[in-house]
């Protein structure tokens, strides 16, 4: 399985979604991994961020108010790195 990053967000009203993003590959890719460095939309305070916690499969957690392209840099223990991108979707709640 190629390294690919994975998402999770929750609506929390008023045009707010908690979100998460992390790695996803076999265990032994994500043992090879140092930090992984993700790149968000410029509006963010801090914009770049470093996760370095293989624990949580490098889990980035913030929240916002509407969908952009995630990039994210694995840095591997051997210096190589390999460059991804994810599309952040964030849908409103189904009403009954």
């Amino acid at each position: 399985m190629p390294l690919g990053i994975a998402q999770a967000a929750k609506y929390e009203g008023d045009d707010w979604w908690e979100w998460s993003v992390w790695i996803e590959a076999e265990e032994s890719e994500l043992d090879a991994i140092e930090f992984v460095q993700y790149t968000l939309h410029h509006t963010f305070p801090q914009p770049v961020r470093r996760i370095s916690d293989r624990t949580t499969h490098f889990r980035l957690k913030s929240s916002g108010w509407g969908g952009f392209t995630i990039y994210a840099k694995a840095v591997q223990k051997d210096r190589s790195e390999t460059t991804l991108q994810h599309e952040l979707k964030l849908y409103y709640p189904r009403r009954a």
